[in-house]
């Protein structure tokens, strides 16, 4: 059984790299991130009326910003045909 990045051609180290720029760049908008009721308790450090929106809503931009600046890398490297490490390739 094969899986749809490897059909289209395209290798598992670009396809988790894709998946990755994704996943991490949403992470600190989810609540069901791990360490995001360790994030709410060092922020009520600082402020004591954060809350679970108060944080998501502050942390978006920075989510937008970093979903932008990830697949503009992406990009390049889809472009140009980088290497994406030692052996790594974006095609088969």
């Amino acid at each position: 059984m094969s899986n749809i990045a490897s059909d289209a051609g395209y290798s598992p180290e670009f396809a988790q790299m894709a998946y990755r720029i994704g996943d991490s760049t949403t992470n600190i908008i989810t609540p069901l991130m791990p360490y995001f009721a360790i994030i709410i308790a060092f922020a009520k450090k600082y402020d004591d009326d954060i809350g679970i929106g108060t944080l998501i809503s502050t942390m978006v931009p920075y989510s937008i910003a970093f979903m932008i600046g990830w697949t503009l890398l992406l990009i390049v490297w889809f472009v140009f045909n980088l290497p994406i490490g030692p052996g790594g390739i974006l095609f088969y």
